[in-house]
């Protein structure tokens, strides 16, 4: 749940006024199982404040496990996430309500109309009446769905749906913004201009952006960039330093480098 204003169930509450995003997010030693099959073990990272850092892995690297421990959803079995200073497992309301949200998985009602799905999510957290209006109208028209705003869900295309889902996650003016594969199902185009216009929030606004992907093309060069494989953290910081610290010259070889199991020495 996000916490509201007076700290019931939505919204953002008193207490996000006195985060330190100067902090950033940190994740240390965070492990997390499923059974007796780990999907995370010892993972530690740090995104820089005001930056988009893409979490870059093949399927089943344990990106999605992440997301979901960043979340809340699950509960580390190890370690800690800190979000702008706030401690995610002793002050969660506080923690979540600087945060929005992408799923892997799309949760919007096809039957309601585009603002009436914005409208329910403010409510959610806590906002209501002139304030809501505002900032409903800022956020369809940032991502370029102002026109559509009487349109059921279902009329919208994949791509417009991404969006929409986008301008949901930033009602209550989050700090964090936290996105898993946003771009699954959606062709070239349409994940291109996803890319940009998050980039471009990123850039614009100063949030600071954690974006997984399996796809090495959602990486631009001045990005931040965490490669996750095994469950591990394989390499880990601005693209141009991943690059030289694998002696790769873009992305896709680095990230070859850094997943491919290396060749097995032949028997005596």
């Amino acid at each position: 749940m996000w916490a509201t204003r007076n700290g019931t169930a939505g919204g953002r509450m008193d207490e996000a006024q006195h985060i330190d995003e100067a902090q950033g997010i940190d994740i240390v030693d965070v492990r997390y199982a499923y059974g007796a099959k780990p999907a995370l073990a010892d993972v530690s990272m740090a995104l820089r404040p005001g930056r988009f850092t893409a979490l870059l892995g093949p399927n089943g690297a344990g990106k999605s496990t992440l997301v979901s421990l960043l979340s809340g959803l699950f509960v580390p079995q190890g370690g800690r996430i800190s979000i702008f200073g706030l401690d995610l497992a002793k002050d969660p309301l506080a923690a979540l309500s600087v945060m929005g949200i992408v799923f892997q998985q799309q949760t919007l009602d096809l039957d309601l109309s585009v603002r009436q799905n914005m409208a329910y999510f403010a409510a959610l957290h806590g906002l209501a009446g002139r304030r809501a209006g505002q900032r409903i109208e800022a956020c369809l028209t940032r991502l370029g769905l102002a026109a559509r705003q009487k349109e059921k869900v279902r009329a919208l295309n994949s791509g417009h749906r991404r969006r929409l889902e986008i301008a949901r996650s930033l009602v209550h003016e989050p700090r964090f913004l936290l996105l898993d594969e946003p771009t699954v199902g959606l062709d070239v185009p349409a994940r291109a201009d996803l890319v940009a216009h998050v980039h471009a929030l990123c850039r614009d606004d100063g949030l600071t952006v954690l974006w997984a992907t399996h796809l090495v093309d959602e990486v631009e060069a001045g990005d931040d960039l965490v490669v996750l494989h095994d469950g591990t953290v394989r390499a880990q910081g601005a693209v141009a330093d991943v690059l030289a610290s694998t002696g790769a010259h873009d992305v896709l070889g680095a990230f070859h480098r850094l997943t491919t199991p290396a060749p097995a020495e032949p028997a005596p």
